[in-house]
């Protein structure tokens, strides 16, 4: 049985066999993609972002945030980079270049700060950054740089009170900013680590990140809540300057209905506190990278909580009936040069409050493709 690295190399040989870039790997994944999820104009829009990536992209789990209470089938592109991989040679490669963008430039950056084995970035986040692009805010020919995100893999920031957990911020926080282009900001930083402080030991912070092109604002994920007490309780601590009791009546809600396993927290960090508008993210199994069936979901394993949206008028029909048949197991893909299996699932849905009501729903499924050994 091969390990991780050598069907790593083995898939990385395939997908460059498969196509010249990432676009062209994801136009022959069409079919597996309802229109209902992306219209085929989107679609177009989506995959001329991807065709400036390398195909080798797709050896790790990529996918899409949808808008589900959103009639316009459009989606957005999310994807890893990990060092030492080929897409990671792909962005070193290109900012050694004389007209480098400035958001390759921040990519390979942070992937020569993780390359040690001894670099404290490494040894908080791994090797491994996650880059989002807003496909549907490109205007005018235009392409905003992707959103830069790092998670504490190798050591999570847990809510224990440790000294170690603040340093392990600054050197996340330090990193993204360095990627984005952004100055460090001393009462930035205070908020983030404020925010840490709020958490108690049975949760922790799932991301750091931030987006380029948007308006400045640290994007703090925070995760691993049973209930919807525990947020309510985190909020109140953390300072959410959003209306309590509008969260209280959306969970109390859906909580006996939904089956969610685990709850998460979206806040934006300014220097001055936090935004007012709240990601609460919902998953229905718990996700840890180093369990092995991290990337397998179960069939149906959603039916419960697309049935509560639909029921509540908070999602477009057409999406959540596409959404249902997104996991359907192990699926074998026989390319030009072997098979492969693709995996998928949904990670999270996101229900994103402001005032008083739920503005937005969106869903993060995903994918991943693993070449397999020729019979």
């Amino acid at each position: 049985m091969m390990n991780f690295e050598e069907a790593l190399a083995v898939t990385e040989e395939r997908l460059l066999g498969e196509a010249d870039s990432m676009g062209a790997l994801l136009k022959g994944l069409r079919n597996l993609i309802s229109p209902a999820l992306i219209g085929e104009t989107e679609w177009e829009n989506l995959l001329d972002v991807a065709r400036e990536l390398p195909p080798t992209m797709a050896a790790f789990p990529f996918g899409f945030e949808l808008s589900l209470n959103e009639r316009r089938p459009r989606a957005d592109l999310g994807l890893s980079v990990v060092g030492g991989s080929a897409p990671a040679a792909f962005f070193e490669e290109k900012a050694r270049s004389e007209n480098a963008d400035p958001s390759t430039t921040g990519i390979a950056r942070l992937l020569a700060e993780s390359e040690p084995d001894d670099s404290p970035l490494r040894q908080v986040a791994g090797r491994k950054m996650m880059l989002e692009f807003d496909v549907g805010r490109a205007t005018g020919g235009s392409r905003p740089d992707p959103g830069i995100f790092l998670r504490p893999a190798e050591r999570p920031i847990v809510g224990d009170g440790a000294d170690q957990r603040l340093l392990d911020i600054g050197v996340m926080l330090e990193a993204v900013l360095t990627a984005v282009g952004w100055s460090p900001d001393a009462a930035e930083r205070r908020e983030v680590e404020r925010v840490h402080l709020a958490q108690k030991a049975d949760t922790h912070i799932e991301s750091i990140g931030a987006f380029p092109s948007r308006e400045r604002a640290i994007r703090l994920a925070v995760i691993g809540f049973r209930t919807s007490s525990g947020v309510m309780a985190f909020l109140k601590r953390a300072g959410w300057p959003g209306r309590h009791s509008v969260v209280a009546e959306t969970m109390a809600r859906f909580e006996k209905r939904w089956g969610v396993v685990e709850l998460g927290v979206h806040l934006d960090v300014h220097a001055d506190g936090l935004g007012p508008t709240l990601g609460l993210s919902c998953l229905a199994k718990e996700r840890r990278a180093k369990d092995p069936s991290h990337w397998l979901d179960r069939p149906n394993l959603w039916t419960g909580f697309f049935e509560s949206l639909r029921e509540d008028g908070l999602a477009v029909p057409e999406k959540l009936s596409a959404l249902a048949n997104w996991s359907p197991g192990p699926t074998t893909l026989f390319g030009m040069f072997g098979p492969f299996v693709l995996l998928r699932g949904i990670h999270h849905i996101k229900l994103v409050l402001a005032g008083d009501r739920i503005e937005q729903v969106k869903a993060y499924p995903f994918m991943v493709l693993i070449g397999t050994p020729k019979s």
